[in-house]
């Protein structure tokens, strides 16, 4: 990692006082500069998300060198874990997965960066099962929601059931042969209640959602409680101008209006036959009482605990990096 910063040193060598360094785009897309790109340019498209600029260059200049990154750390636990185990003379311990959090506002596309560096990852030899897992599964019920008054929450630290959230953490920890998570649909806007996702013996997983990072909860006894972040590998925020989610976010509420909000299955149908005026009223109006404080108060004051931080520009590219020193 050392020989990587010093790689970027001329770009970030009046920045690198604090506890990250940080490199602008030309600096971080050197560093993948000699590695192969495992994608083709469908996959790329199978995994880009409404609205979301993602094109090979992209994915070649940033997301290649972040894959390789992960790679190399999931590898050094692998190694540490052997070399503990001897230490403990066990030297077979069960193998628990290298865990990722990946975290983010709504709009700014954490979702496809999750599902990317999923397909990415899984084309490094050395762990070729990743499993991602969002965190919209462990929202509660929409009737739950409604009964403590928290619909219009939905989304805050408080809307998630953080009990089976952590429970499932670290049964991931634990090196449980099969896990499994609830499912969301985006189309009803509810957890499915007999759908689940199952996870067995993956090599690595990526849990993905706005709250991830946030640290743990003092309890009522006055001692502090865990937080799922507490049993990360390593952690990704994508972070970018509030003005720009904001204008993000926008842009995909007239875009799922002309296509998924006009199904009459979909809870959000009402918007469906909206003008483009009031569309565009309606979702500043849905920024302003729910995403953009929550990104206010919960998601964006855990950036600082990422490890990985990757700053995007007014058109979704990334234009730098912030990567935790060790």
């Amino acid at each position: 990692m050392r020989a990587m910063a010093r790689r970027g040193s001329s770009a970030a060598r009046d920045r690198e006082s604090g506890p990250y360094v940080e490199l602008d785009r030309d600096a971080w897309a050197a560093l993948g500069a000699a590695t192969e790109q495992p994608l083709t340019p469908a996959e790329i498209d199978r995994v880009r998300g409404l609205g979301d600029e993602l094109d090979l260059r992209e994915v070649e200049e940033v997301y290649l060198p972040v894959s390789r990154l992960l790679s190399l750390y999931a590898e050094s636990a692998e190694h540490l874990h052997r070399v503990q185990g001897e230490f403990l003379d066990q030297p077979q311990p069960p193998r628990t997965p290298f865990v990722i959090g990946l975290a983010g506002s709504v709009a700014v596309g954490k979702s496809t960066t999750a599902r990317l560096l999923q397909q990415m990852l899984a084309h490094w030899p050395a762990h070729p099962s990743v499993e991602l897992v969002t965190t919209d599964g462990f929202l509660f019920p929409n009737a739950e929601l409604v009964r403590r008054g928290l619909m219009d929450r939905k989304g805050f630290p408080e809307s998630y059931d953080r009990k089976a959230l952590l429970r499932f953490v670290m049964d991931i920890k634990s090196g449980k042969d099969e896990v499994t998570a609830p499912t969301y649909s985006h189309l009803v806007y509810d957890v499915v209640p007999a759908e689940r996702v199952v996870v067995a013996n993956p090599d690595i997983v990526i849990i993905e959602g706005l709250n991830v990072l946030q640290p743990a909860r003092d309890r009522a006894d006055g001692r502090v409680g865990l937080a799922i972040s507490d049993f990360f590998d390593f952690s990704v925020y994508v972070d970018a101008a509030t003005a720009d989610i904001r204008r993000w976010y926008v842009d995909r509420f007239l875009r799922l209006r002309d296509t998924a909000f006009r199904n009459p299955a979909s809870y959000f149908s009402r918007y469906g036959g909206l003008t483009e005026t009031d569309a565009v009223a309606e979702a500043n109006r849905i920024w302003d009482r729910v995403n953009g404080p929550n990104l206010a108060q919960n998601v964006q004051p855990t950036r600082g605990r990422a490890t990985l931080v990757l700053r995007k520009a007014a058109d979704h590219s990334v234009r730098f990096v912030r990567l935790r020193k060790l």
